[in-house]
């Protein structure tokens, strides 16, 4: 029986999990750990993974071949059925369904607005790597997308923030003080503007925030359960990123930490990786952005390979560049 990877999956109150799709035996999760040692070999050539609508894939006709570098495992074709009956094309303007407004918080000045369905929670935002959030509004479909745009005309909050930079800010966070500060004046900022959709119902500010769940904080989501310092926890920085799967290609390292489709990865130098690594400090932080795994098939080295000293990480990697805030103090 082949299964396809189809990435990382995030649960409200749960952890991360590697998710995975076999044609006719459906879907199915494999959790993730932090200290635990990951350690694949991608084989059988990457595949578009069809369509996802209504809690049910859809197999692609053609089982179309792709590109080891897109973050997207779809074709073409699949990628733009997604998009026409997708809540961001505006295609669904009749949806019943409530939906929440929400402010994101992933790194100094880096503040986002989104909406999201009240039935799916704080998922969305698990995914997106949000490392704090804050509820702004729930209403009717369009009167989020006109309180969405408000934010994004009055005040300059984006709608949406490259993942490159999301990722380069997070071995580097303030406290979970400031975080929630930044995000207060945020909230307190946007409910006050005029033109504020009557059918939309405001939302105090709770802040909510997932550097421990990523553990990317140190405390009880790191590696061995020590507490750590605010300003990277466990990640010790962010090192490189992997560009592309090939054929063939191996990744080990110990998972230290995760956030949206990101797992943090410590390698080893030279030496095996123990089964629950807490000696980290000499290996290289490798992040895998799990939308690469979409649609390859992932064999498990055997234990005696992924314990061999010789045996390391062996796909295209590029630096993970610094950037500077978006913002620039808007709040």
């Amino acid at each position: 029986m082949t299964w396809w990877c189809t990435g990382v999956r995030w649960r409200v109150g749960g952890g991360p999990a590697l998710g995975w799709y076999g044609e006719g035996k459906g879907e199915r999760e494999s959790p993730l750990a932090f200290g635990d040692v990951l350690a694949f070999r991608a084989v059988g050539g990457r595949r578009c993974l069809g369509v996802w609508r209504g809690g049910r894939r859809t197999p692609c006709p053609v089982g179309a071949a792709l590109s080891g570098r897109g973050t997207r495992a779809q074709c073409a074709e699949c990628a733009g059925i997604d998009r026409a009956h997708s809540v961001a094309a505006d295609t669904m303007a009749d949806d019943p369904r409530p939906y929440h407004v929400y402010l994101a918080w992933f790194g100094s000045g880096m503040v986002k607005v989104g909406i999201t369905g009240v039935g799916r929670g704080s998922a969305r935002l698990l995914e997106q790597g949000a490392v704090a959030f804050t509820w702004l509004g729930c209403g009717p479909l369009m009167a989020a997308r006109r309180a969405e745009e408000l934010l994004r005309s009055a005040l300059g909050v984006p709608d949406r923030i490259p993942y490159a930079q999301k990722r380069a800010v997070r071995a580097a966070l303030p406290p979970a003080g400031e975080r929630a500060g930044e995000l207060a004046v945020a909230h307190a900022t946007a409910v006050a503007l005029v033109g504020w959709p009557e059918s939309l119902e405001r939302l105090p500010c709770d802040v909510v925030d997932h550097a421990e769940v990523f553990g990317i904080e140190g405390g009880v989501g790191g590696v061995g359960g020590a507490g750590g310092e605010a300003g990277g926890g466990w990640l010790g920085g962010v090192g490189v990123v992997v560009s592309e799967l090939v054929e063939g290609g191996v990744v080990v390292g110990t998972l230290v930490a995760a956030a949206g489709p990101d797992l943090h990865l410590v390698e080893r130098m030279g030496s095996p990786l123990p089964e629950r690594s807490r000696e980290l400090g000499e290996g290289r932080r490798l992040v895998v952005d799990t939308r690469l795994l979409g649609g390859w098939q992932l064999e498990a080295l055997a234990k005696e390979e992924g314990a061999a000293a010789d045996v390391v990480s062996s796909v295209p990697v590029k630096p993970v560049k610094e950037v500077s805030a978006l913002q620039g103090g808007l709040f």
